[in-house]
């Protein structure tokens, strides 16, 4: 069953976005509402025939009618044909298994623009050090992220995000498309910081849901995310990103919105824990994907080798796989050994 054909997708689509979660549809959509041919590439049987069927993503996006310019398909050929730009809006542990399945179908010179928040477990690489083991070097990469849940985008609500490239004019060619009324996009050149910030947010998310799980008050939040901010640029430094960079949209930005919202499932991941349920228990009731809980681990492993210290990203961890109770993590933190504050912030700088 395909979608019925339109002047507008029966042909060759100007993007293809890999991945029809929330964000991937919110993308999807965002570009069809600008006037470009967009296909959307289906993981799920049911889901791809409900969207051909009622043009709404009713398991992700739910209430969100979808433009008749987007269509819908499981095959990576026709789903990349043509397409200048592919979005990847996969999770990040298949990630790689998606694109080598993908990277066939590629048009030479596609750029391909990650929308995947956070770190590949075994290797402890981000998004664009998979795409370099997969496609090479000189394959055109960018990134995007920033403060922007996928619901909010698609109720056109003002958002703004950051696109990184290491290549100039894809950058900016980027910018240009995404850009909209509602939806101000920034470039970079900072890939690394840029992925960084995406990625570590989601643990620090679990962290504050923890938190509000445990009753705990608006301190503790608060030097959550001043200390988390500093965890952040500590390991992005290490790796070579520029520290303003997890100040901006990606770093600090993102930060403060999933670990001030409800709305993130990195939160209330925290929020059930907080509150005594076991990841067993909390995993069992989730559809969507929460990335912190993978991506802590290999930022536990990452900070472990490159000698990085990472107390909240370490406990957040054990919390997670080693059963540690959230008050026994915190405990830990509040009696570690007394530092100056810049001190604290700029060590392994």
């Amino acid at each position: 069953m395909t979608a019925k054909a339109t002047p507008e997708t029966s042909k060759p689509a100007a993007v293809a976005v890999i991945g029809a979660g929330s964000w991937g549809t919110a993308l999807a959509q965002l570009l069809a509402e600008r006037g470009e041919t967009v296909r959307l590439w289906v993981f799920e049987p049911d889901l791809y025939h409900t969207l051909c069927r009622d043009r709404e993503n009713a398991a992700f996006l739910p209430g969100v009618p979808l433009s008749p310019r987007l269509g819908y398909t499981q095959d990576f050929a026709e789903a990349l044909e043509g397409a200048a730009v592919a979005v990847m809006a996969v999770p990040s542990h298949v990630f790689r298994e998606v694109l080598q399945q993908a990277k066939g179908h590629l048009a030479p010179q596609a750029v391909l623009l990650s929308a995947t928040k956070g770190l590949e477990i075994d290797s402890m690489l981000t998004m664009e050090g998979v795409v370099r083991e997969e496609l090479g070097a000189e394959a055109p990469y960018a990134v995007l992220s920033g403060p922007s849940f996928a619901r909010e985008v698609a109720q056109r609500q003002p958002t703004a995000v950051t696109i990184a490239s290491r290549q100039q004019g894809a950058a900016r060619f980027l910018q240009r498309l995404f850009s909209a009324p509602y939806f101000r996009v920034y470039t970079s050149y900072d890939v690394t910081g840029v992925e960084l910030g995406g990625a570590l947010k989601n643990i620090f998310a679990i962290a504050a849901g923890i938190l509000e799980g445990m009753g705990l008050g608006d301190n503790p939040r608060a030097a959550l995310i001043t200390r988390a901010l500093a965890e952040m640029t500590r390991l992005g430094v290490r790796l070579g990103a520029n520290p303003m960079t997890l100040s901006g949209l990606s770093g600090l930005g993102d930060l403060v919105l999933t670990c001030t919202s409800r709305q993130s499932r990195n939160f209330q991941v925290g929020l059930k824990l907080g509150q005594g349920q076991t990841l067993a228990q909390i995993l069992a009731g989730m559809q969507m994907v929460a990335e912190g809980i993978k991506t802590s681990r290999a930022a536990y492993l990452l900070a472990q080798r490159l000698g990085v210290d990472m107390p909240l990203v370490e406990a957040v961890y054990r919390v997670l796989y080693e059963g540690l109770l959230p008050k026994e993590a915190i405990k830990k933190l509040m009696s570690r050994r007394l530092k100056d504050e810049l001190e604290a912030i700029t060590e392994t700088w």
